[in-house]
């Protein structure tokens, strides 16, 4: 049994004895931890026809909190990530500034590389998972593995956690 299967097997076990929504999303960042590696882990739920964000999740409440709603904005991020159903990297603070407003708060918990995979379920896209760490981690072969470990357990939880 490779690694990722073993995680896959944990979480699995981990989503049927979650008792609400908290303990999934908790699930799923073992999971991203145990196969691609994350500082910071957040989901964000998407609410197309309000066209607001709303994160779901955080590994860092204190500064990530759960409350509240931000606007979607179309931009070229949208445009990849929502839109065109693409994952998002970034593995400098520079490029991390480019799209994120809060690239100082990201830089001071040590994280300088991010990876936005889109959350799918039927024919959209309903949130994000936000995995970031120190800056040139997230290689081309990591991103990747996120995509084929992450995608599938992100949506079933998310769906559920909404």
């Amino acid at each position: 049994m490779t690694d990722d299967a073993a995680a896959l097997e944990a979480f699995d076990r981990a989503l049927a004895a979650a008792d609400g929504p908290e303990a999934a999303f908790a699930a799923l960042e073992r999971l991203a931890q145990a196969t691609v590696g994350v500082r910071l882990f957040t989901v964000m739920a998407l609410d197309h026809p309000a066209m607001l964000a709303r994160r779901a999740y955080t590994s860092h409440p204190m500064e990530y909190p759960t409350s509240g709603t931000k606007p979607i904005e179309p931009n070229p991020w949208f445009a990849r990530v929502v839109e065109g159903r693409a994952t998002f990297v970034a593995n400098t603070l520079a490029d991390i500034a480019q799209v994120f407003p809060d690239h100082a708060l990201i830089g001071s918990l040590g994280c300088g590389a991010v990876i936005n995979l889109p959350v799918v379920a039927g024919d959209r896209v309903i949130g994000t998972v936000n995995l970031l760490d120190a800056a040139g981690r997230y290689t081309p072969a990591v991103a990747a593995r996120a995509e084929a470990v992450l995608a599938e357990p992100a949506a079933r939880v998310l769906a559920q956690g909404r």
